[in-house]
């Protein structure tokens, strides 16, 4: 198989953890590309150190600060803001072609949540998630964190295989367009999907 590779990251990645969110994907055979989050993301560290109280007052303001200055250095972010206990609303929009740009992370590269990612020599999409370890899922199920949300992901491409819990077609977005929606609770199940471009 030769051509692209497409690598959708959904998980606990360096310290962000989305709680809430949905997660827009469109990818047409050409290789142009739109994606978007919109939701709810934790700094774990944040969150356990409040919850732990062993954050409190200007320390937390300081790193919020900093989260904030990790976010906004990507241009695709167009708000971040802070709730409360580590908590950030997060809306991150990009488009353009995925065969000039080879790679499209959110948030960044080591710490990806959702990765596009151009594979020359294959002629495959193929598409997951990676799920947690027991360890981490306890951890974060200890600090009574979970996480809820939607991925909804459109093609006009050959889906030669995928795990989503439902597919409708969308002749809203043309002739030959699918959407595939994976409903995501916690990180047991992470979604997988193969596209052949050619």
């Amino acid at each position: 198989m030769g051509g692209l590779g497409l690598l959708v990251f959904l998980a606990i990645a360096a310290c962000y953890v989305p709680i809430r969110f949905d997660a827009e994907i469109e990818i047409t055979r050409t290789g142009h590309y739109a994606m978007e989050f919109d939701g709810y993301v934790v700094d774990l560290p944040l969150y356990e150190g409040l919850a732990k109280a062993t954050i409190t007052g200007p320390e937390e303001e300081k790193k919020v600060a900093l989260i904030k200055t990790d976010f906004t250095r990507d241009s695709s972010t167009k708000v971040v803001e802070y709730q409360r206990r580590g908590v950030f609303r997060v809306h991150w929009k990009t488009q353009g072609d995925l065969l000039r740009a080879k790679m499209v992370t959110f948030i960044r590269r080591n710490a990806a949540m959702l990765t596009i990612s151009y594979v020359d020599p294959t002629g495959v999409i193929s598409i997951y998630g990676a799920s947690l370890t027991q360890e981490n899922t306890r951890r974060l199920a200890d600090l009574g964190l979970g996480t809820e949300g939607e991925i909804r992901l459109t093609t006009d491409a050959k889906v030669v295989s995928h795990n989503a819990g439902a597919v409708r077609d969308n002749p809203k977005k043309g002739s030959g367009f699918k959407t595939y929606v994976w409903k995501v609770r916690g990180f047991e199940k992470p979604p997988k999907m193969t596209i052949a471009l050619r």
